[in-house]
């Protein structure tokens, strides 16, 4: 259960690495100075990453937790 344990570490972060991601893509679109509809068409591109990164580091927390119970 160790690798299980491990490889759910790995996702996790690779989860918040994507949130971190999805920081900085904000940031970027916000410093642009683009239009309403721009900014609010790469924001909710964004807002579908975050979303997607978000369900990554949950998905490598239920591996953690799994592999801590059947360890």
């Amino acid at each position: 259960m160790q690798i299980l344990i491990a490889i759910g570490a790995l996702v996790s972060l690779a989860g918040v690495a994507g949130l971190v991601w999805c920081i900085l893509l904000a940031l970027k679109a916000r410093k642009a100075g683009l239009p309403d509809d721009e900014m609010r068409a790469r924001l909710q591109h964004v807002v579908v990453l975050n979303m997607a990164a978000l369900g990554v580091s949950a998905l490598g927390l239920v591996m953690v937790v799994t592999g801590i119970f059947l360890g």
